[in-house]
């Protein structure tokens, strides 16, 4: 008995711990007792079909299904010890909690204010203080050396690949601990599509990631742990090398093979 004490309390504590997850939108359920632990410092893949639940449930870790009208969740989000769904301070988790999207979704200003444009947010307006979040925000997203020349032009003439690795730059200027991305590259060129991956790669020594994608063979490049999602439940949750060779459900064999999906 002391010695299974001794294991539980060597295991570690997830980042993310979320336990019996059901959401609606009005009377259509979308997610069915979703539970699982996301471990610090890792990068963990959300994978599926089309509306299967992936982007929803990543869209709870943050609370951003507040925004949408009819929606109601019961179950546990359980970040730091604090239930996410039991706090009022919804900027604060979101501030935690930063998010990249499907598409960049720069506003139309210069690259440097779009970055520091939270930091401002924030009541940080020493300029010398916000030059070195812009710097290290930039740096940080891999992309400091290809646009430190041109901080006050529009970010929106940036390509793609940059916008959203801007994007990823504004989300680090917030100071975050989980980072969570809807198919980032989704809407970008292979070459872009690697330095994406190269920098999620790089960056989870820094920060907690999770993220949806359609691509099998990104999912298994990049993340840690992978969770399977159909029909709103998730079928299989392991390590990535282990869903993606020997697979516990064969549901999980079918997608990832491409027999459905």
């Amino acid at each position: 008995m002391e010695r299974l004490q001794m294991m539980e309390q060597l295991t570690e504590t997830p980042k993310i711990k979320v336990k019996d997850l059901d959401l609606f939108y009005g009377d259509n359920q979308a997610l069915y007792s979703v539970s699982m632990d996301i471990q610090e410092k890792e990068v963990t893949a959300l994978i599926g079909p089309s509306g299967c639940g992936k982007s929803t449930f990543l869209r709870t870790l943050n609370r951003m299904n507040d925004l949408i009208d009819g929606v109601n969740i019961n179950g546990e989000i359980i970040i730091e010890n604090e239930n996410i769904y039991q706090t009022n301070d919804v900027i604060k988790l979101r501030t935690k909690v930063g998010m990249v999207f499907q598409k960049p979704n720069l506003f139309p200003m210069s690259i440097y204010d779009n970055v520091a444009y939270g930091p401002r947010g924030q009541g940080i307006k020493n300029k010398k203080e916000l030059d070195k979040i812009v710097e290290e925000s930039l740096r940080g997203a891999a992309i400091w050396d290809e646009v430190k020349d041109r901080l006050k032009t529009s970010a929106l003439g940036l390509s793609g690949g940059q916008q959203q690795r801007v994007c990823i730059a504004r989300a680090i200027a917030m100071k975050p601990e989980i980072i969570l991305m809807d198919e980032p590259t989704s809407a970008l060129d292979p070459i872009s599509t690697l330095k994406v991956e190269e920098l999620i790669s790089d960056m989870k020594k820094d920060y907690t990631i999770v993220i949806v994608t359609h691509n099998m063979q990104q999912a298994a490049r990049i993340s840690d742990k992978t969770a399977f999602f159909l029909n709103g439940e998730i079928v299989e949750y392991d390590e990535t090398d282990k869903i993606f060779s020997v697979p516990n459900d064969q549901r999980t064999e079918d997608y990832i093979t491409g027999r459905f999906g």
